[in-house]
């Protein structure tokens, strides 16, 4: 089963120094009907102005992964981390019993360009934690990189979760196939471009939630660049 979930569709907040596309419910959107998929909680599509960001603000038991677009974030946490995220890189923080934290755009004349995505964790009330990685370009070229997992596998970034993310770019005759356990769920989301998956055409920030699937098929790209979730049932 494939359900289709159109970049329109999404929630949308500009809040002027923020303007953000929300996947599933978040703060003053809501749809019952995207609540979440899987142990997958939240995608917001963030665009940060220059000299601006989220103060000071606290989560707790969420495996939250920041991946950079374009510009650079400025990162700095309760458990001792101060760091600048460039685009191209996957950052990680695992809230647990709780963590403070802000996220700034200190370059002028530049949007900060972010995706922020929300795990559920299968661990409650663990150590906070921190990990961050550069993906270069070239090992997303017409293939899906693990940058996401329980494991760590492969180079990816470890997250407390019943989960695994990839990453890919894919262009012209450029293809890729992900086999799924049809007992679990997946997620597709486009960042940009067009592809088609299971034969399914999906244009810039549309997305696919998919049950009872065993395998993922992208073809038909144009200049795309996709992350794929596969998730707990």
């Amino acid at each position: 089963m494939l359900k289709l979930r159109k970049s329109a569709d999404r929630g949308y907040a500009d809040h002027g120094w923020l303007k953000s596309y929300h996947s599933f419910s978040f703060a003053d959107y809501y749809d019952p009907n995207f609540m979440g998929w899987g142990n997958l909680r939240v995608i917001n599509e963030d665009r940060i102005e220059p000299g601006t960001g989220f103060g000071k603000h606290s989560h707790r038991n969420m495996e939250i992964i920041s991946y950079i677009l374009s510009g650079e974030l400025a990162h700095q946490d309760s458990i001792g981390n101060i760091k600048a995220i460039p685009q191209g890189d996957v950052q990680r923080m695992s809230a647990g019993r709780g963590v403070t934290h802000s996220e700034f755009n200190h370059a002028e004349g530049h949007t900060t360009h972010f995706l922020q995505i929300w795990i559920e964790p299968n661990a409650q009330d663990i150590q906070p934690g921190y990990e961050q990685k550069t993906i270069p370009v070239k090992e997303k070229l017409g293939i899906l990189r693990l940058v996401a997992s329980p494991t760590g596998e492969q180079g990816s970034v470890v997250i407390h979760a019943d989960a695994k993310l990839y990453a890919g770019l894919f262009n012209g005759d450029q293809t890729a196939d992900l086999i799924l356990n049809p007992y679990r769920k997946a997620y597709v989301h486009l960042i940009h471009g067009e592809l088609k998956v299971n034969g399914q055409k999906i244009s810039s920030g549309d997305a696919l939630l998919l049950e009872q699937e065993s395998q993922i098929q992208i073809t038909d790209a144009k200049k795309a660049e996709v992350l794929v979730f596969d998730l707990a049932p």
